[in-house]
């Protein structure tokens, strides 16, 4: 992983601080977007992606309904480009920051050129996309990094919060800086600090409690506003959500949670929930968010047209989201069954949710 030079962080900081005050804010959000009435905020992840934690960082992302711009590494993306496809797939936007982290205002012009073209290709290889956003390594940039970015049709982005997770803050400490974030605002942090990731719902909380949703970053000022120049902050996507509570329950003890969630515990070998799902197309991707009731691994049986089709594992009493991908299904009407087909005492499982895209 790559970690930012202390120093070089502050002073940075520091320097955006004395001059964002001379940026002009962006409009407050329109008043008919009653969810978001103080405007936007842009949540930027560096460093990624990383099969250790890209994934789980995603999954945090959706669950709170949160919209965030990776700033990735274009040779992890060389390495990762299932997990660049992902963020995409998740409804994030796709950012470059150099092939190898450089401090960027060390190297020739070649250099430089060589550092974000061949990052924007492995991108544009791995999504179909070419970035439009570009961030430095450490936030060091000088005219001639800044007239490659524009030859390469890039716009800078900077940042005027820092987290500081790449300092060792607290996850506290990281939702505090969030707290000080207005309209506009763009907020430095990390791909791979557990730290952050266990920010993610505090941050969703602390935004919607202040009147702020996550947005985009404007190619124009690289500051935030509204996604998509829309107001809605949910993905782009035709996923459809049912509730497990709202599908028909069968078994011995199927009954309904309110606790880690609003949901459904099936206890026993044959407990169920089960659904009729209408399907115009034969694959879809199937995320289910649930839980263990202990500390073992729990297991359910995902059945479409009476077929098993995979399993989903819940590691653990925290909620977390599993997918299967690709998953073939009948057209037309299809009986969708969540199912517990072994119980050894170890295997009850909470569920919360079944999304299908």
């Amino acid at each position: 992983m790559m970690f930012k030079a202390k120093v070089v962080k502050v002073l940075v900081t520091l320097g955006l601080f004395s001059t964002m005050f001379s940026i002009p804010m962006m409009p407050i959000a329109s008043a008919a977007d009653a969810s978001c009435p103080n405007g936007y905020v842009g949540l930027t992840f560096d460093d990624g992606p990383n099969p250790s934690n890209t994934t789980n960082l995603l999954n945090a992302l959706k669950q709170a309904g949160l919209r965030a711009t990776m700033f990735n590494m274009g040779q992890n993306a060389q390495n990762n480009p299932s997990l660049v496809q992902a963020q995409v797939t998740a409804g994030m936007w796709v950012g470059n920051h150099s092939y190898t982290h450089p401090h960027m205002t060390t190297l020739s012009s070649s250099q430089m050129s060589s550092e974000i073209t061949k990052t924007q290709q492995a991108i544009q290889s791995a999504t179909g996309t070419a970035p439009k956003l570009f961030r430095p390594p450490y936030g060091e940039t000088n005219a001639t990094l800044k007239s490659i970015e524009q030859q390469n049709g890039l716009t800078e982005v900077l940042w005027n919060v820092d987290s500081q997770d790449w300092n060792g803050a607290s996850t506290a400490q990281i939702v505090s800086a969030v707290g000080t974030m207005q309209n506009g605002d763009v907020i430095l942090m990390h791909d791979q600090y557990q730290t952050t990731l266990q920010a993610i719902p505090q941050i969703a909380q602390n935004l919607k409690n202040r009147g702020l949703c996550s947005g985009m970053i404007s190619t124009s000022t690289g500051r935030a506003v509204a996604p998509d120049g829309g107001g809605s902050t949910t993905p782009p996507t035709n996923a459809t959500r049912v509730e497990a509570e709202s599908m028909t329950k069968s078994g011995q003890y199927t009954g309904n949670i309110s606790s880690p969630f609003n949901g459904v515990a099936l206890y026993a070998n044959g407990d169920s929930v089960k659904y009729t799902q209408n399907f115009t197309t034969g694959t879809h991707n199937f995320t289910l968010r649930g839980a263990s009731n202990n500390s073992n691994t729990a297991k359910v049986d995902l059945r479409i047209g009476g077929q098993t089709k995979g399993t989903f594992s819940f590691s653990g009493t925290t909620p977390t989201v599993y997918t299967l991908n690709n998953i073939s299904n009948g057209t037309g009407n299809q009986q969708i069954e969540l199912i517990v087909t072994a119980d050894n005492g170890t295997w009850d499982v909470y569920i919360d949710y079944l999304e299908i895209n």
